[in-house]
């Protein structure tokens, strides 16, 4: 019986992390977000064609990752077939090695959801 609810389990913990997420990211404040996106400015840029050490986040959103042809993404997010939506993002900022492991991003992650709620709000804007 027990093994036949784990999986029960786990779906209701994966459903209200989601929502947690959501929820989070329709409350971030693009403002506190700008100061956030400072750790991710020695990498990335969000403006269009500048790549980095990290590839530019301009256009990020509803893109499919790793498909920026002048920049040298690594196997694991190329075959990772993420679409970066504020969901993805959320769950990729939070621990990058987690959600694609092997990828080359040399960053632990952003535990705190109301900090990656506001760093997204933040993109979504700025990377349009």
């Amino acid at each position: 019986m027990i093994s036949a609810m784990h999986p029960l389990r786990l779906l209701l913990g994966l459903s209200l992390l989601g929502a947690g997420a959501a929820h989070a990211q329709s409350n971030g404040d693009a403002a506190r977000g700008a100061k956030k996106y400072e750790e991710c400015a020695a990498c990335h840029s969000t403006e269009r064609g500048n790549n980095n050490v990290g590839p530019t986040l301009h256009g990020v959103l509803d893109r499919k990752a790793a498909t920026l042809p002048e920049y040298r993404y690594s196997p694991a997010l190329r075959r990772s077939n993420i679409v970066w939506t504020p969901q993805t993002l959320d769950a990729f900022i939070a621990d990058p090695q987690a959600m694609v492991p092997a990828n080359r991003m040399p960053y632990a992650g952003m535990p705190d959801a109301a900090d990656r709620a506001d760093l997204i709000a933040y993109l979504q804007k700025a990377t349009q």
